[in-house]
């Protein structure tokens, strides 16, 4: 049976190769897609899903726009220094325009019929700021039952990219990604920034896919200003898939491995304001004020075959 898989998402050049990822599967039943406020204005990010889907020849996938905003705090920053002014370096006019209108009524509204409706557990994964799924645990906790686990693109172990201390998805709300990964007991997978910048590509698979057909030639074409800022961030010319790293894990589990700790998120309005704290002691070491060991609740994305997994990622996009 396909997978059942929902997106929530602000593309975003690596959130449009991890929707195509997804909506290119055969092994996936994509049921909708959700947009939030992010790497660019909620605006951008609905549209770029909707051009993306119509690259992909997937107008049968419902689309719905999300949270504009944080839970609480305004975002400081978006992302347009590395995604481009629109999300998709400049060109996201380039892609085919959407057939489909987007959803009445909302993201919210849109992943309680999805779920709802499901006669299995569906797999949810948000690829940008948790907004819209914090909202939707909270506001409709009947759906927890209908979720199998939550793939989450966010943290990081050893440091961030928006700030010394904070990954961007977790930073850009940081009070909705406590909700999910502190308060809730949905299962959740969450895939940081360690390891999505160890997954990184170069300038030949970069070529492979251009060569790959028409989808990879016109997702290679919107890397320009991405790949401008990873030459930087990385020393060398390639670029960063942190999005589709994620979904390569909710669509195919255990493609990347896990361990289980506890986290907290770091809310305060200083300098340490989004870090995710993931307490990696031992678990005998991992006492509350009364005493009592911590369990580890969330599964954190260490490790993975590193080639496997760009070479997963390489084919399903090839597929077209």
């Amino acid at each position: 049976m396909p997978l059942p898989l929902i997106i929530d998402t602000d593309p975003g050049v690596d959130d449009a190769f991890a929707i195509a990822v997804a909506a290119l599967s055969e092994d996936v039943d994509l049921l909708g897609i959700t947009t939030v406020f992010g790497n660019v204005p909620l605006e951008a990010t609905t549209l770029n899903a909707r051009r993306v889907l119509a690259l992909c020849g997937r107008a049968d996938v419902p689309v719905a726009a999300g949270a504009a905003r944080p839970l609480v705090h305004a975002q400081l920053r978006r992302a347009s220094h590395v995604h481009g002014p629109d999300g998709l370096s400049g060109r996201s006019a380039t892609l085919p325009e959407p057939h489909r209108a987007v959803e009445p009524g909302g993201a919210v509204r849109l992943l309680v019929s999805l779920l709802e409706a499901a006669e299995e557990p569906v797999t949810i994964a948000p690829i940008g700021p948790l907004t819209n799924i914090a909202l939707l645990l909270a506001a409709h906790p009947q759906v927890r039952e209908k979720i199998g686990r939550i793939v989450i693109m966010g943290g990081g172990l050893a440091g961030g990219n928006s700030t010394g201390a904070a990954e961007f998805n977790i930073w850009s709300d940081p009070e909705a990604a406590r909700r999910v990964l502190v308060e809730e007991t949905v299962p959740c997978v969450l895939v940081p920034m360690d390891l999505t910048y160890r997954c990184a590509v170069d300038s030949a698979w970069l070529g492979e896919l251009a060569a790959s057909g028409p989808v990879g030639a016109a997702l290679a074409a919107l890397t320009p200003d991405y790949r401008a800022h990873y030459r930087t961030a990385l020393g060398w010319d390639g670029i960063v898939l942190h999005d589709a790293v994620a979904v390569a894990e909710a669509i195919r589990p255990g493609i990347l491995r896990t361990e289980r700790y506890p986290v907290e998120v770091e809310c305060s309005l200083g300098p340490a304001r989004g870090a995710t704290l993931v307490d990696r002691r031992r678990q005998a070491l991992r006492a509350d004020a009364e005493g009592d060991v911590v369990p580890g609740r969330v599964e954190i994305a260490v490790d993975t075959d590193l080639d496997g997994l760009r070479a997963f990622i390489l084919e399903r996009l090839a597929r077209s």
